[in-house]
């Protein structure tokens, strides 16, 4: 058996089209940039005739040239990202709302947005004060009450 001389670019095209439609079933991973690669591959065969040493040597450059440019987009898409993104308690961290009901011996419920919280606080305090999230332990938010000084506001 020999090994050929030249791989059609025929080829090239449905391998990167392959690798492409992989990547839609293992999102996030560098698949689609591997998939370019074989797409410039096999734009080069049908623009030229190449050896198969010289589809392979186009294929490597273009796999590592292709993956640091998605590097490079990823890096700078997850800077955007906002860093509280999924972590739900950070979100709560400053948000304002309402006792939903007494507080007695530091302990009563909190009402941020629709939702009732378990909740802690260094004072007692009647149903309806309006309280502010200091801090967030594991299901029960530390809470203070909200205070109408300039100083607390601006934060």
């Amino acid at each position: 058996m020999q090994i050929p001389s030249t791989i059609s670019p025929w080829v090239w095209a449905v391998l990167a089209v392959a690798i492409a439609i992989l990547e839609l079933h293992t999102p996030g991973s560098y698949l689609i940039w591997i998939a370019c690669a074989a797409a410039i591959t096999a734009l080069a065969g049908f623009l030229t005739i190449i050896s198969l040493s010289g589809q392979l040597t186009i294929f490597a450059v273009s796999c590592v040239a292709s993956c640091l440019i998605g590097f490079f987009i990823y890096r700078h898409f997850s800077a955007l990202r906002s860093p509280t993104l999924n972590v739900r308690d950070l979100e709560l961290v400053g948000a304002i709302g309402t006792s939903a009901g007494p507080f007695r011996n530091g302990q009563g419920k909190a009402r941020i947005g629709d939702t009732v919280w378990l909740a802690e606080a260094s004072d007692d305090m009647p149903a309806g004060t309006p309280i502010v999230v200091n801090a967030v332990r594991g299901t029960t938010l530390l809470v203070t009450r909200k205070t109408n000084d300039k100083r607390a506001s601006a934060k």
